[in-house]
């Protein structure tokens, strides 16, 4: 297994993340890419270097899409023929859901998500968004995926060159992963994960309004191409 964390800006809580890792799968490989983060983040990159993590690094700022392709396209070149689970190892996903994840990843499912539960503690923001999003994906594909913006993930080794195939660079890139799965027939199995949010979002870097905008983008154009390509009734 290899988990890729996309980071932009880490603190320490990428370090945590890494230890508590290697802790409970030692065998775990981790390929870092950081998105073009500043000389403040240099100190984090350059431990979870120094614990094993393979780091590629952006020159500037470039979208959560493009540094997860950087890192399939990686993984698919130096680390041929293994699965890889993202996760954004900024202190919202444990260890021991990354490795639910990875263990519900099996030869005849390609992908697997790690829902979250909207409920409890849960902002009311995100829950209102989640849901709103997730009545839109079911809309456009007839599809259910309760939680479209999880950012844990596993994804077989035989879907690497799909993936980096699948438009977006920012974090449109992740639905439309979604959206493509549904086109093409790739099965996505969810699994239940812990629902953890930092106070005011701290380590987030989703920009609310034109993010939001990228989200839906696709999802509409999937319902218009839908729609284009249906069948015109005979008259």
């Amino acid at each position: 297994m290899i988990v890729l964390a996309p980071v932009y800006e880490p603190r320490q809580r990428l370090l945590a993340f890494v230890r508590d890792l290697r802790d409970a799968a030692p065998d775990a490989r981790v390929v870092v890419v950081d998105d073009g983060s500043g000389p403040a983040s240099a100190s984090a990159l350059d431990a979870v270097r120094e614990l094993g993590c393979e780091v590629l690094r952006h020159g500037t700022n470039r979208g959560k899409g493009v540094a997860l392709k950087t890192g399939f396209r990686h993984i698919a070149r130096s680390h041929p023929g293994h699965d890889v689970v993202c996760a954004d190892a900024d202190g919202q996903h444990r260890v021991a859901d990354v490795l639910r994840v990875a263990g519900a990843l099996h030869d005849d499912e390609r992908i697997v998500l790690g829902v979250r539960r909207f409920d409890g503690t849960v902002p009311l923001r995100s829950r209102i968004g989640n849901g709103v999003t997730g009545l839109l994906f079911r809309a456009a594909t007839g599809v259910g995926v309760r939680d479209t913006q999880t950012g844990l993930r596993a994804y077989s080794h035989a879907l690497l060159d799909w993936l980096l195939a699948v438009p977006g660079e920012r974090f449109e890139y992740e639905m439309n992963i979604l959206l493509e799965a549904v086109r093409d027939g790739h099965p996505v199995r969810q699994t239940v994960i812990a629902t953890t949010y930092l106070a005011d979002k701290e380590s987030s870097h989703f920009a609310s309004l034109s993010d939001s905008v990228r989200i839906y983008l696709p999802l509409l154009r999937f319902t218009a191409s839908t729609l284009l390509a249906a069948p015109r009734p005979r008259r």
